[in-house]
């Protein structure tokens, strides 16, 4: 079911994480259908390059350094944002942190902070969308999870309990959105791995490069994948083919994921170039935009053939049955 509502010609909406990545690409995406699009980050470098980018893709922006971890800075970017571009349409909860270590190697704090960001920053998200939304009985929730939600991998044991989470999170409110009648909707989108620049930006402790584990995706297909869900009646939408065999797998045979990603996951995540001295952007962002893209252009997909069946998986069903159908009139035959 399309929602027709707001799409589109002046929707105002708020991306968390908004500079980087799946957020700035997610960004670029609404502001091609002429929206009105909230930027909340940390670093004012990025904040400015992705307002200009908004504003070149025929959006309108208003970026506001926010860091997402502390729930009233959440606060008064939201009243920011409306009192700039009026009432949310859409929000969108994208902003992520996270250190590639061992998890016998992290500081509690550190754990704390991934956990405070690309967790307790998407309660907070929530927290204040809902406060909008629910008065005016209408608006979209976009939670911007990951396969990691279902699925742990080795040296991400902070992100990955941080996904975890919110999935959990999300769960429990989108039942009790139910109980209330709500027309406010909350969707999940989990994303595969991603061409983004967190990968020269997190904080590491490996001993060679961070990668995505491959095969990897470009950042702009998350971003399709967002604003279709925004638009559509969905309750989670898997974003790859990898997302989905990830999913399938851990819920079929948890036990033998757990061995192959002990034999894998440590060299999958690692390039065969020695990592670089970096403070990483765990406790403040670093200076420099840091765009949509990572260093993995030459490796990324443009688009994600599961995806595109995801969308139509009516026609897609409909084609099986009738494909079935026809095999077994033949066989009869």
């Amino acid at each position: 079911m399309d929602i027709q509502r707001g799409k589109g010609n002046g929707r105002v909406v708020v991306i968390t994480g908004g500079t980087s990545g799946v957020g700035r690409a997610t960004a670029v995406r609404f502001a091609t259908d002429g929206c009105k699009v909230g930027l909340l980050a940390r670093g004012p470098d990025g904040l400015e390059a992705a307002a200009k980018d908004v504003e070149a893709h025929g959006g309108v922006a208003h970026p506001v350094q926010t860091d997402v971890a502390d729930p009233e800075q959440v606060e008064a970017a939201a009243e920011a944002v409306e009192g700039r571009f009026g009432p949310v349409d859409v929000w969108i909860n994208n902003a992520m942190t996270s250190v590639f270590s061992p998890f016998d190697r992290m500081r509690a704090d550190e754990f704390r902070r991934v956990t405070e960001v690309t967790y307790l920053g998407a309660v907070h998200g929530t927290m204040s969308a809902l406060q909008r939304m629910k008065p005016r009985g209408h608006g979209v929730i976009v939670q911007v999870g990951s396969a990691l939600a279902f699925r742990s991998i080795p040296l991400q044991s902070a992100y990955c309990g941080a996904k975890h989470a919110l999935h959990g999170f999300t769960e429990s409110l989108r039942t009790e959105l139910l109980h209330d009648r709500s027309n406010i909707r909350v969707v999940e989108v989990h994303m595969p791995a991603l061409n983004t620049p967190q990968f020269d930006r997190c904080l590491s402790r490996m001993p060679r490069k961070s990668q995505p584990v491959p095969p990897i995706y470009q950042p702009e297909v998350a971003a399709e994948a967002i604003t279709w869900a925004a638009d559509h009646c969905r309750r989670e939408v898997w974003v790859g083919a990898t997302t989905t065999a990830t999913i399938l797998a851990s819920r079929l045979a948890p036990g033998i994921l757990d061995h192959y990603l002990a034999r894998t996951g440590y060299g999958s995540q690692q390039t065969d170039g020695p990592a670089e001295e970096s403070p990483g952007n765990l406790w403040s962002p670093l200076t420099g935009d840091p765009g949509a893209h990572g260093r993995f252009d030459g490796r990324a997909h443009s688009r994600s053939l599961q995806f595109g069946m995801a969308r139509h998986r009516g026609s897609v069903l409909i084609g099986i049955a009738a494909a079935t159908a026809a095999g077994l009139t033949a066989r009869r035959r």
